[in-house]
């Protein structure tokens, strides 16, 4: 197993780190998550012109044709601002939702602007918090002679303010969960930003929204065994992007052990300070690690499902853990949201239960490693 980036990949690391350091400076990120401003158009302008939004798709829909590790190198970078907004809502797991499910003529429509940034498609599944898979799609799809009729709220919803569509899974009345695409200035939607501890999440209501068949994705609507195909290839692309994070909490709390002195002696020195470091370099490396892992299958051909729940779950659980043990360490100066530790901590949170729990993955991790008879 090869892990080492080949020239390419350092390149597009170095480009995305530049990114990153010119278009968000800390000083203006701390701003944006502290107003819960973190849809921010000129980024989403710039990913696309960089050729980040659709990276995995073929170029003949609009993307760059790369793979899955090319597309992580990059988020792990982004992952280190934190970069706010949809790039991989809307530029990863909806075009790989739209690539996998839609008719060839649904892909030409769709794509294209999705790539370019002109439309923003964010996934809104789940009618249930923080539960995920399809027992908690509760939305209703009611068919009448020419159209359709959807009745629902998803609960916790990524990048909704952002949105100019959302993908949306529905039950039919035979009680099948299918997809389809929702114009987000439709008649009967209704957005409520989450307000505590969390970023960038909201509330989306669908009170009897009319939705015309042809949104319907593919022929039928698709499956959760669609969705699920999507998720294989999207997964690891945002663990990459949570270490990537993780690992700008411990460089920032390294170095802040160096330069904060205490007692005369840089705290560094006391015991209990390098047991919080050696606590997030742990967690940073099981979630690199198994992220890459995961990563090197797909892009090997390999079986990788039970890996990518692995990296879901451990990179989730590496940001989470790790950002709280960096706060054992800055103390009182990490809890001032002008500081990037409370970006980084409101976010952690936030991806914790985003696209299903550690929990949850670990499940699904043994169901494909131990097939049940």
């Amino acid at each position: 197993m090869d892990l080492s980036l080949t020239e390419d990949q350092e390149m597009l690391k170095k480009v995305a780190a530049d990114f990153v350091k010119a278009e968000v400076p800390a000083h203006q990120m701390t701003q944006w998550y502290k107003n819960k401003q973190t849809f921010q158009p000129q980024l989403i302008k710039k990913a696309a012109e960089m050729g980040w939004l659709g990276m995995m798709l073929p170029e003949e829909h609009g993307g760059v044709g790369l793979s899955v590790m090319d597309c992580a190198v990059v988020f792990e970078e982004l992952g280190r601002g934190p970069v706010p907004g949809p790039l991989f809502t809307s530029g990863i797991l909806s075009a790989q939702m739209i690539f996998e499910a839609c008719t060839e003529e649904q892909r030409k429509s769709l794509l294209p602007p999705l790539c370019k940034g002109e439309a923003i498609v964010v996934p809104a599944i789940t009618d249930k918090a923080a539960y995920w898979g399809p027992e908690a799609v509760e939305t209703r799809l009611t068919k009448l002679s020419d159209r359709y009729i959807m009745s629902g709220t998803k609960r916790f919803v990524f990048d909704a303010e952002a949105a100019t569509s959302f993908l949306c899974a529905a039950r039919t009345e035979e009680g099948k969960v299918v997809f389809l695409l929702v114009d987000a200035k439709s008649p009967g939607i209704t957005i409520t930003p989450h307000v505590g501890f969390f970023i960038s999440v909201a509330e989306v209501r669908f009170d009897r929204v009319i939705v015309s068949p042809s949104h319907l994705l593919g022929s039928s609507g698709a499956s959760w065994v669609t969705l699920e195909a999507a998720l294989e290839k999207s997964l690891p692309v945002l663990s990459a992007y949570q270490v990537g994070a993780t690992q700008e909490v411990f460089d920032m709390t390294c170095e802040y052990t160096r330069t904060r002195v205490v007692f005369g002696q840089p705290i560094g020195r006391f015991q209990r300070v390098q047991d919080h470091c050696v606590d997030i370099s742990i967690h940073l490396d099981q979630a690199r690690w198994a992220t890459y892992e995961a990563i090197w299958r797909i892009d090997s051909g390999m079986a990788a499902r039970g890996a990518v729940h692995e990296a879901k779950a451990v990179a989730s659980d590496g940001y989470y853990h790790g950002t709280n043990y960096a706060h054992m360490v800055w103390a009182g100066p990490g809890t001032d949201y002008g500081h990037p530790m409370m970006a980084h901590s409101v976010l952690a949170h936030t991806l914790y239960q985003y696209l299903g729990t550690p929990g949850h993955h670990k499940r699904l991790m043994m169901d494909a490693l131990y097939p049940r008879g």
